[in-house]
């Protein structure tokens, strides 16, 4: 076998090559930092805070309430919600019994969803009491056995509630009382007949655990099969690339959706297994971002490129101090030079010690597999890769090398990347490689 090139090694800076990987599933990663830190914020969410301890504990009753359900190992469930407490419950659950998370995008047109749920084949859904018509007019053409209704409201706490009835609750179309739905809440009260003493099933590091969807490099929808591991290996790899620790108690804004690796990956497990508090967003206004940042003083800010352009022109955001920032990250898209120096300059200008840190992936590997090294950025590059990751730029098509300066495929190796795409064994074979 020939020998590994890591010409990047020398700017690694205190980042280690290689780490010691977790060997369980996603949920027993969280659950492992609920024991170390029960009483630490796990999330807030429009005013409510949940500690690591609630949070496991809700996780647990969910987890119940779908094994009362039938739902059994192997056996996919869709969540197609927006960053919010149940979002967060229901994808901890299906893991901690076995099941595979799809996870799908709430706004996606009723034949996308359609097709989510049969590519998946999908046995059971969760959504948001304005998605539940989407869900309705489509239901018999799946496999669709129960359908869950949440609502943003049954999460809020009782001042914001009463706001949020009279502004957007208003605007929500009432499910009629014979919907074949299960509400949360009744749902959630299922968990007193389990009657499983072994509702916890034993999965292993290696096994499917959550289904996300990309265009991919061919542009048709795959969905792309991950394990436990690839999710934990990209918190541990974040973390150590980031150069933060489970003890600084950091505050992330988790505004990346849910259904999207950046989101998962980094603004939820990331955060949830280095011990962080997420602040959670559901939707991204660019006021309610600038009011967060100054009232929540997040230290750690994951964007888009198009979210760090809207900063910029946030008049609420003209005085604004933001020293608490410890860590800005931007991905998904590429971010111009001159956007670039335009963000660190606002950042300086608003009393941060950072400037803003350029990461790559795919959702073959969950989100980012590469970062811009903290204390040494060359001008239009994308970092250096997370530690056991191994880049090499390919002749596009084969896994032949090519020398420097030469334009190419990325050719990536490591914990993160994908188990497979979900029923597509040819688009497998041509893109997973010996």
């Amino acid at each position: 076998m020939s020998e590994v090139k890591t010409p990047w090694k020398d700017y690694m800076g205190d980042v280690p090559m290689h780490l010691e990987y977790f060997q369980g599933t996603m949920f027993e990663a969280v659950e492992n930092i609920a024991h170390a830190y029960p009483n630490n914020i796990a999330f807030t969410f429009m005013g409510r805070s949940t500690t690591y301890r609630r949070m496991v504990q809700e996780v647990e009753r969910c987890a119940k309430s779908l094994k009362v359900l039938g739902i059994r190992p192997g056996d996919k469930v869709t969540i197609a919600m927006p960053n919010c407490p149940q979002a967060i419950f229901m994808f901890y659950a299906v893991n901690l019994v076995g099941g595979i998370a799809n996870m799908i995008h709430p706004l996606s047109a009723e034949k996308e969803i359609e097709f989510y749920l049969n590519a998946s084949e999908s046995v059971t859904a969760i959504t948001l009491d304005q998605f539940y018509n989407k869900f309705e007019h489509i239901r018999q053409n799946t496999k669709i056995g129960n359908i869950i209704i949440a609502s943003v409201k049954d999460e809020l706490s009782r001042p914001i509630r009463a706001g949020y009835m009279l502004t957007e609750g208003r605007k929500i179309q009432k499910i009629p009382e014979d919907a074949p739905v299960i509400r949360w809440r009744e749902f959630m009260d299922m968990a007193r007949y389990c009657f499983y003493k072994n509702y916890r099933v034993e999965r292993r590091a290696g096994d499917p655990a959550v289904i996300l969807y990309s265009g991919g490099t061919t542009g048709t929808t795959k969905g792309i099969l991950l394990s436990n591991m690839n999710f934990n290996a990209l918190g541990l790899q974040t973390i150590a690339a980031s150069g933060f620790s489970p003890i600084d108690g950091l505050k992330m804004l988790s505004v990346m959706p849910v259904f999207h690796g950046f989101g998962l990956g980094i603004g939820i497990h990331t955060a949830l297994i280095g011990g962080a508090c997420c602040i959670l967003v559901p939707k991204f206004n660019v006021n309610t971002y600038a009011e967060l940042l100054i009232k929540k003083q997040p230290n750690i800010i994951p964007g888009v490129p198009t979210l760090f352009e809207a900063l910029l022109r946030a008049e609420k955001l003209e005085n604004a101090d933001l020293s608490c920032l410890k860590g800005v990250f931007s991905g998904g898209d590429s971010m111009s030079i001159e956007l670039k120096k335009k963000v660190d300059d606002f950042l300086k200008a608003h009393n941060a010690s950072v400037q803003v840190r350029q990461g790559y992936g795919l959702t073959e590997c969950v989100t980012a597999s590469c970062l811009t090294p903290k204390d040494y950025n060359r001008v239009g590059s994308i970092g250096v890769p997370f530690p056991d990751t191994y880049y090499k730029i390919v002749k596009p098509g084969t896994t032949q090398e090519l020398d420097a300066n030469l334009e190419g495929e990325i050719c990536v190796s490591g914990p993160s990347v994908m188990l497979e795409y979900v029923d597509n064994p040819e688009e497998t074979h041509n893109t997973l490689r010996r």
